[in-house]
């Protein structure tokens, strides 16, 4: 459920030859339900690639990339703006923001690493290959979900008024969920690891363990 299919990668890797490259510097890029498309790449603005819809590789600087349902593309990449892959959506590489969340649904897949400096990054069900990193951002690794490549909460480099009124980024393993590797804290976070959860070597964090669907608040 979680795996790329042998498909969809071939379908990915000859996109580029298959289908036009679109290439804006203002403006938005939709590829409609079922579509083709090679390489995806604005300046300012969204992109979207709708239900089922295949593309190689998205990026934009100022704008949010949404994958929906069973959507599949090459690697997403933006600066200032969140990612969103809906159920089944497949991306072969990886997924990057700076500034923005990024949400996986049911049954999404990443075969590459998931990362970003500021947002949440929350898995439902889904799976990520590579690992997932952040400086800032809360992490959710929901029920069911697998991370293969361990998981990174960085340190935030130099001095900031940002840096002085960060919050403490708070990091769940949800039930059934499984991090492999290493679970690397470089700062101070709130680490709840659901008692049926299967994790790696954890360094730079205590865990506090907790039973039923949700953590504890606090």
């Amino acid at each position: 459920m979680h795996r790329l299919s042998l498909l969809a990668l071939l379908l990915v890797a000859g996109l580029a030859q298959a289908a036009g490259n679109v290439d804006h510097v203002n403006g938005a890029i939709e590829i409609a339900a079922g579509q083709q498309a090679g390489n995806l790449s604005t300046v300012n603005g969204a992109i979207r690639l709708g239900d089922g819809a295949h593309a190689g590789s998205a990026s934009t600087v100022n704008g949010g990339i949404t994958l929906g349902t069973r959507a599949v593309a090459e690697s997403l990449s933006t600066v200032n703006g969140g990612v969103h892959l809906g159920a089944g959506a497949q991306v072969a590489k990886s997924v990057s923001t700076v500034n923005g969340g990024v949400h996986l649904l049911q049954g999404a897949h990443v075969g590459g690493d998931v990362g970003n400096v500021n947002g949440a990054i929350g898995l439902v069900d889904a799976a990520v290959d590579g690992g997932l990193r952040t400086v800032s951002g809360d992490i959710d690794v929901g029920a069911g979900s697998v991370v293969k490549g361990g998981l990174i909460v960085d340190k935030e480099s130099g001095w900031s008024l940002f840096h002085f009124w960060s919050s403490v980024p708070r990091v769940v393993i949800g039930p059934g969920a499984t991090v492999d590797g290493t679970l690397d804290f470089r700062r101070t976070v709130k680490l709840y690891v659901s008692a049926s959860a299967h994790v790696g070597a954890i360094k730079g964090a205590t865990p506090i363990r907790y039973n039923g669907a949700t953590p504890p608040d606090e």
